[in-house]
């Protein structure tokens, strides 16, 4: 660590540019990559599209695996070296699929990618560790922008380049994973305080062991189930949006990025303007349930649009569903005590990973399921109808959540374990 990051103290201003350059990198790709998978698959949609599930799956499980042992990890070494190693990851995996000769090589950068992600998770630990409990939706709201700012100039940009060459925006996108990683080593600060910190553990590190230790925080347990179904429905609209909107209305590579752009303002406006207003006033319960209803209507009215023009208008509808995310954040991060942020952060970047497992599938299988040619009649908005079905889900379970969640007190933190105490001690008591 440079001796000038060691002493900064840290801010989640630091974190947001982390966030904004790890994000561009992923939007980089969000136009090219079902191209790049079609075209391995002889150019035939509906084996893209499963081809294209199935690597975003693979991804996901590795990343399922990965995020529980980073999440920990952080809470021992620190955040900062949780990311740098997330970046390098990041890097290699642009590298290779930049190169990448067939699908052989995409599953193996993927793999690399998914087990090394951890910057959203970290970012999040991040925040918790700097940032006082009622300010937290507000800065969370910072990092979603982040996030809409990424994707306002990854897809445009990746558009752009991807009408030059199919292969021009993974070295972009690696060159920026690069770049990253040179501010997050001589300019990020570590956030988390040496107080804080506790000894890793396997027990609660794997996966399995992970989602149990959530035990110890029922309101937290209960909306980890919510939330799973929500990153559900997420991973299958990325998996069939670029998919969807070439079938429905022939757009290009530039005009799905167009969309996705606008989709990155809105939400960039959203989460940097009006969270820091709504979710105050609303508080973090009320604001969560807001968000998903809002995400329920517009779901509907994606798989109803008749014309391209109609998905700009939902978009900036649909953007009011953004508070969700902060709402959710805060609210977890008030039940959880300081020294495990990391590894509860860890878990729910699994659980987001574990529904990029069968989300992709579902979504990609559905839809072309939806659009083949051997169908006497074509549905093809039929994922956006499933994820409102699936919003309405994670609505009711919310709901469940806060009405059995009587403002229960912040878990007192057991004391930091030395490095010479058992590991399992540090674990605490299991679900």
């Amino acid at each position: 660590m440079s001796a000038n990051s060691h002493n900064r103290p840290a801010a989640v201003g630091f974190i947001f540019v982390t966030m904004v350059l790890a994000v561009l990198g992923f939007g980089l790709l969000i136009p090219v990559l079902p191209g790049l998978v079609t075209e391995f698959q002889g150019g035939e949609v509906s084996a893209g599209s499963h081809a294209y599930g199935l690597l975003v799956g693979v991804f996901a499980l590795l990343q399922f695996i990965g995020s529980p042992i980073l999440g920990s990890l952080s809470d021992r070494i620190g955040r900062r070296k949780v990311i740098l190693l997330s970046l390098a990851g990041a890097s290699v995996d642009y590298v290779i699929m930049a190169n990448a000769p067939n699908m052989t090589w995409l599953f193996v950068a993927r793999m690399i990618s998914g087990f090394t992600a951890g910057v959203l998770a970290t970012a999040n630990a991040y925040v918790a560790d700097v940032t006082p409990p009622e300010k937290r939706a507000q800065n969370y709201g910072l990092l979603g922008a982040a996030f809409g700012i990424g994707l306002i100039v990854g897809p445009l940009l990746g558009g752009m380049l991807g009408a030059i060459n199919l292969r021009l925006p993974f070295w972009f996108a690696a060159g920026c994973a690069a770049l990253n990683w040179l501010y997050g080593y001589f300019v990020l600060p570590e956030s988390l305080k040496p107080e804080h910190r506790r000894s890793f553990s396997w027990k609660r590190a794997n996966p399995v062991g992970a989602l149990r230790a959530l035990g110890r925080f029922p309101a937290v347990r209960s909306m980890a189930n919510a939330y799973f179904i929500l990153m559900l429905c997420q991973a299958m609209l990325y998996s069939t949006w670029v998919l969807y909107m070439g079938h429905r209305y022939h757009w290009t590579t530039s005009q799905v990025g167009l969309s996705l752009g606008l989709a990155g303002v809105t939400s960039a406006i959203v989460q940097a303007l009006l969270v820091r207003r709504i979710v105050p006033a609303m508080g973090d319960e009320r604001a969560v349930l807001f968000g998903l209803a809002v995400g329920i209507v517009a779901q509907i009215l994606y798989g109803s649009a008749t014309q391209g023009w109609m998905v700009y208008v939902i978009i900036l509808i649909g953007a009011l569903s953004g508070i969700t995310g902060p709402a959710v954040q805060s609210y977890i991060t008030k039940h959880v005590p300081p020294n495990e942020q990391g590894a509860v952060q860890g878990v729910f970047a699994g659980l987001s990973s574990l529904a990029n497992i069968p989300g992709p599938l579902i979504g990609a299988w559905s839809f072309g399921w939806a659009v083949s040619s051997e169908r006497r009649w074509h549905l093809p908005g039929i994922v956006f109808y499933e994820c409102a079905l699936l919003i309405a889900l994670a609505f009711v379970l919310a709901k469940r959540t806060f009405s059995k969640d009587h403002g229960a007190a912040l878990p007192v933190p057991a004391p930091t374990p030395t490095a010479t105490e058992p590991a399992s001690e540090a674990a605490g008591p299991s679900a």
